[in-house]
């Protein structure tokens, strides 16, 4: 900053100022020139103390620091790695860079989540909570949009007309008093630094960067005041990590952040190479979790239901293993108790009461309240065989082109898009028999896209695949 000055005898004096400090109520004494001295640090591979990473998120948060800085500081974090205390202490500043959730004294040990890294038809969710909800247990569930191939919870959920996600903090404690489960989007003032570095993340090529993936998912569940944290981890073709090495390492990261901060936090790690269930897109994702809340769910989506919720009534001491913990929840689920409390949420959260009402019937015509897409066509088997495999990330990839997703954030969906599966693995099927069922809008599908769903099928023999019934979830972790 320069300033002017004349004196007596008309010199002119150039005064700079090299250094500002900027100290905030409570904050760290900022220097304004230290940000590239940290950058550096980090970049040599230094460890950044307590002080430097609660000066770094201030700065990102109130929006004194430079976009090419956050970013050469993300990718110094990239590149060198954090330990682990620095991981922690990143997450809690994190967390606390804006509102921290706090809720009634008799919630005390009933304020419970859920979070996933992301699959192909990935609807647990929709199933999990107002199934937790019936059981007694109070559901803040905070979550996100579909990016990129996997689908996102808000976006599912506002395929139902009327579906608000968007509530503030008193109408969040509102819902989950009279429910005990609402699913929202983050409000403005939650995590306000995971905001501006989620979006820098993406422009960077800093996404997969384990200690900024675990401040990220932590920070916000931390800010959520949770008693008791469950994570989904996904590996295999259409996840993250391909293989289940690298998700254990994730996983039990994030479980040491999560207990960190005072949150029971445990972990499954859950193969993705396929869909979860039969349906993919948003539409088709509903209909699956309302006929599921019915009591006919496909058995991928019930065990991973039943096992996270399960493992969260353990942590939380209400049961004493978990497998009266997984008979809970799906006693909850198969015997219509979830599906009173998912019909009590969409109403709280905007949805009609008779429209919720006509979803949550039995043997309702779905599409008389949700949109149906313009086009259906099946494809057939190319010949006789076993099912033995169905490539989940083709099948992302190719809706997400038809408009089932978004490239960049802030993009509208097609909620009617999507594809359903007419047949499992393991299933004997006939030269010429249906096998899927594209939902579609204009433009229709190119031939190159239709070629590239029949890619995703391999049909073979039993006895050269593996394909007898397997369970979804390979490993869990608990709390220390």
């Amino acid at each position: 900053m320069d300033t002017v000055c004349s004196g007596p005898k008309k010199k002119r004096i150039i005064q700079t100022v090299t250094s500002i400090k900027v100290q905030k109520p409570g904050s760290v004494m900022v220097d304004m020139l230290s940000i590239p001295d940290l950058i550096k640090k980090k970049k040599d591979g230094g460890a950044l103390s307590d002080e430097e990473i609660k000066a770094f998120i201030e700065r990102v948060t109130d929006k004194t620091i430079q976009d090419c800085q956050t970013g050469a500081m993300l990718m110094a974090i990239w590149q060198k790695g954090m330990t682990e205390k620095e991981t922690v202490t990143l997450t809690k500043e994190m967390m606390s860079s804006g509102e921290v959730m706090s809720w009634p004294k008799e919630w005390a040990g009933l304020v419970v989540d859920k979070h996933s890294t992301g699959g192909v038809g990935d609807k647990v969710s929709l199933v999990l909570a107002p199934a937790l909800a019936a059981c007694g247990y109070k559901v803040p569930m905070i979550s996100g949009r579909g990016l990129g191939h996997t689908g996102g919870t808000l976006d599912k959920l506002e395929s139902i007309p009327g579906f608000n996600i968007q509530q503030s903090t008193d109408q969040i404690k509102n819902i989950m008093d009279s429910v005990g489960s609402c699913i929202v989007g983050q409000t403005e003032t939650l995590v306000p630094a995971d905001r501006v570095l989620y979006g820098m993340r993406d422009v960077t090529s800093t996404v997969n960067s384990l200690p900024l993936i675990a401040g990220s998912i932590i920070s916000k569940k931390g800010a959520e005041s949770l008693s008791a944290l469950v994570l989904d981890v996904k590996f295999g073709r259409a996840a993250l990590y391909k293989d289940l090495d690298s998700a254990r390492e994730l996983a039990q990261l994030l479980v040491k952040v999560g207990n960190s901060l005072g949150m029971l936090t445990g972990a499954a790690l859950s193969s993705m190479d396929g869909t979860i269930g039969r349906c993919v897109g948003n539409s088709l994702e509903v209909i699956e979790c309302l006929e599921t809340l019915k009591g006919k769910g496909p058995d991928d989506l019930m065990e991973l239901v039943t096992t996270l919720g399960g493992l969260l009534l353990k942590m939380t001491g209400s049961v004493s293993d978990l497998s009266e913990g997984r008979k809970k929840i799906s006693d909850a689920v198969i015997g219509g108790a979830a599906l009173s409390k998912f019909q009590a949420m969409m109403e709280k959260q905007g949805v009609d009461s008779e429209a919720a009402r006509t979803l949550c019937s039995t043997d309702t015509d779905y599409y008389s309240i949700l949109r149906k897409s313009k086009h259906q066509i099946r494809l057939e088997t190319p010949a006789d065989g076993d099912v033995v495999d169905v490539d989940g990330m083709i099948l992302a990839e190719v809706l997400h082109k038809l408009g089932a997703g978004r490239s960049k954030f802030g993009e509208s969906v097609n909620h009617s898009v999507g594809v359903k599966l007419l047949v499992s693995l393991g299933q004997k099927v006939q030269k010429g028999a249906s096998w899927l069922e594209l939902h579609y809008e204009d433009p229709a599908p190119t031939a190159d896209q239709i070629s590239r769903l029949q890619s995703a099928l391999t049909l073979g023999t039993r006895t050269q695949h593996n394909t007898q019934t397997q369970t979804v979830v390979k490993e869990l972790l608990l709390p220390q």
